[in-house]
């Protein structure tokens, strides 16, 4: 099908199409898309040439087409960047002298932060939306154009619009791309949808703080979180996993189960356990700790602070910095709190000469660690400023790595079907600030590619997403709604082996360089536990639960029989307690489950005569009257520690 009979023209390969389309240079993808059928529903954008381009970009060249939707990745950005103009212009024209800062579209919707005299309240939100919708309805043309850089900035600092020119005055390109539509413009790469009309379905989430650029030292600004969807199907959808996000946030789940708590008078991003959390904690390292006497590790220790020269020679202090504390002078020597512990292990491994029969050797530690976060991105468990690490490193020789790697992947997939969770592998590659030669770093990105390609599981390529030292393998949890978590990365190391000087002596008597691999298959036991609080939604296995058996007496003249039972489940390594409140036996039930205990046993006049108990399972399942024996049974069953088959 041709679209105009010029000689001049271009040549269009549409996917989807078996004809080319030809038409006068200059033609846009929206202007081919209306001009043909068959097209795909819900187009947004296109790729030309593998471009991600607007549906209004002149063509000017011969090339191939495709169309996007939001469901493709690129698309599903385009959509929420594109909402994300529809609210700025909203608040630009309720609150004129706003100051805009940035907008960027995020992984599940996007955010705008703004420079406003007083805080944004939740009325304003709903108007804020409401104005969106009326801008939305009226279908305004969202047009792309340029500016010389100059021109931008002088452009910007007659509206006095101070965020936008520090932006600018930091960027080298001497042209500058910008979207109006209607009465709002604003600086941005694009691409964007055709018009507003493509914006139906969206709602605004929520407002918070955020410092201009992260940092505490800046302005703060209100930050408007919001999400989108082609559908309002769709939407409501994500809606709905938001309020089920809610009840399961391991910050409001912490509290009500009394896990943990962060004290600003003590510092933020410091995590104090308290003893039902200590206790889950407890029985993950101590089940941490025999898989790794099993798998051949040695427990080792080291100091929470180390000298200066250490991270000097280690390369943290070149290219980690930023992320660790002040030092400490003591004795006129600085010392830093440790952000890492390789190289603690590594002055462990050099205490004495190593010969090839000694290797592997696997260090492990449960080791906490320190390292600057900003304040705005601490988040609960999650995001914290001291943290403990299921660190391991392994020194061992080269013809000896698949063997090694195959052997940590084996256990993390062991710890993760143990807590329950499926998961996703990600090989990351050599990031741009990064040591060593090419060719180390190619032979240690091969061998990961060839231990993944072993386990016959799908696997990504994060490109560029490696750690300094060397390439990694990540993996990223998936929990009960389908998010994914950073769980346990394994990286392999040819470089500190190198600045350790790190050998050991060869069959043929000579010394060689050991390789190192870097691993935990938790991640932080901070984040571990944030993720299984969520994941679990508070209500743990019975193995983890920090109360596995609640005692519930009908009267206080059971008591008796209580503390014995009590003292026999102890004794049996079961956790437990007895509700001795002068409470109605109903109230004590909902409350044990309000509190996620696995089982309760109820105790009444009937069953202290007898030495029997009324158990009932969590979800208020009656299990039926069990003798001791029985109840015992049942109970130790169902806390079983996971073993590997």
């Amino acid at each position: 099908m041709s679209v105009t009979s010029s000689t001049e023209r271009v040549t269009v390969r549409v996917s989807g199409l078996n004809e080319p389309i030809h038409g006068k240079p200059g033609i846009t993808p929206l202007e081919i898309l209306e001009s043909t059928s068959g097209h795909p529903d819900g187009v947004l954008a296109a790729r030309f040439n593998g471009t991600v381009v607007d549906l209004k970009r002149p063509l000017t060249e011969d090339g191939a087409l495709e169309w996007i939707t939001a469901e493709d990745p690129a698309g599903k950005e385009i959509y929420f960047h594109s909402t994300t103009h529809l609210m700025a212009q909203a608040v630009t024209e309720l609150f004129p002298n706003v100051k805009l800062a940035i907008g960027p579209p995020i992984e599940e919707g996007y955010y705008y932060d703004f420079g406003v005299e007083k805080p944004f309240t939740p009325e304003d939100l709903e108007r804020i939306e409401q104005r969106m919708r009326e801008r939305a309805h009226d279908r305004l043309p969202v047009e792309r154009f340029t500016m010389p850089r100059d021109e931008a900035v002088a452009y910007y600092k007659n509206l006095h619009q101070d965020f936008k020119v520090e932006i600018l005055e930091e960027i080298d390109d001497p042209e500058v791309s910008f979207y109006r539509q209607g009465n709002f413009t604003d600086m941005c790469r694009g691409p964007h949808v055709p018009d507003t009309g493509y914006l139906k379905h969206f709602k605004l989430l929520s407002i918070a703080g955020a410092y201009w650029r992260g940092d505490e030292r800046r302005p703060m600004l209100q930050r408007i979180y919001g999400t989108a969807a082609p559908s309002q199907e769709a939407l409501q959808a994500y809606l709905d996993k938001l309020e089920e996000a809610k009840e399961r946030d391991h910050r409001k789940l912490g509290r009500e189960l009394d896990l943990f708590s962060i004290h600003e008078e003590a510092g933020p991003g410091l995590v104090f356990w308290h003893p039902h959390g200590a206790r889950i904690r407890n029985v993950i390292e101590n089940f941490w700790r025999e898989e790794h006497i099993k798998n051949g590790y040695e427990l080792v220790y080291i100091p929470h602070i180390l000298r200066e020269d250490l991270f000097i020679q280690s390369g943290h202090l070149e290219n980690y910095k930023e992320n660790m504390y002040a030092p400490m002078p003591i004795d006129g020597i600085d010392y830093y709190a440790k952000p890492m512990n390789c190289p603690g292990h590594i002055l462990i491994f050099k205490t004495r000469m190593r010969s090839y029969r000694d290797l592997p050797i696997r260090y492990a530690e449960l080791g906490t660690v320190y390292r600057y976060e900003r304040s705005g991105t601490l988040h609960g468990l999650l995001r914290v400023r001291g943290f403990t690490q299921d660190d391991a490193h392994i020194f061992c020789r080269p013809d000896q790595l698949e063997e090694e790697i195959s052997g940590v992947i084996r256990l993390a997939d062991f710890m993760m079907k143990s807590f329950g969770f499926e998961y996703e592998m990600y090989l990351a590659t050599r990031p741009e600030k990064s040591m060593g030669s090419d060719e180390l770093w190619h032979h240690a990105t091969e061998t990961l590619r060839a231990c993944l390609e072993k386990t016959g599981k799908p696997y990504q390529i994060d490109e560029g997403g490696g750690v300094f030292y060397g390439p990694k393998i990540d993996v990223k949890l998936l929990d009960a709604l389908g998010r994914t978590w950073q769980g346990p990365t394994f990286q392999l190391d040819f470089n500190l082996p190198e600045r350790f000087d790190v050998n050991f002596i060869d069959r043929d008597g000579a010394k060689k360089r050991v390789v190192m691999i870097h691993r935990t298959v938790l991640g932080s036991m901070e984040r571990f536990m944030g993720n299984l609080i969520e994941h679990y939604k508070g209500a743990f296995p019975a193995w983890l639960a920090p109360v596995q058996v609640r005692i519930l007496t009908i009267t206080d003249a059971q008591l008796p029989y209580a503390r014995e039972l009590e003292k026999r489940l102890r004794a049996a390594s079961i956790r437990c307690e007895v509700d001795d409140r002068n409470e109605k036996i109903g109230y004590k039930i909902r409350e044990a489950e309000a509190a996620k205990i696995p089982v309760m046993l109820v105790a009444g006049k009937r069953e202290a005569a007898e030495g029997t108990l009324a158990v009932r399972e969590r979800g208020r399942r009656d299990l039926g009257i069990k003798s001791w024996a029985e109840a015992l049974d049942y109970i130790q069953n169902l806390s079983k520690i996971p073993t590997r088959n």
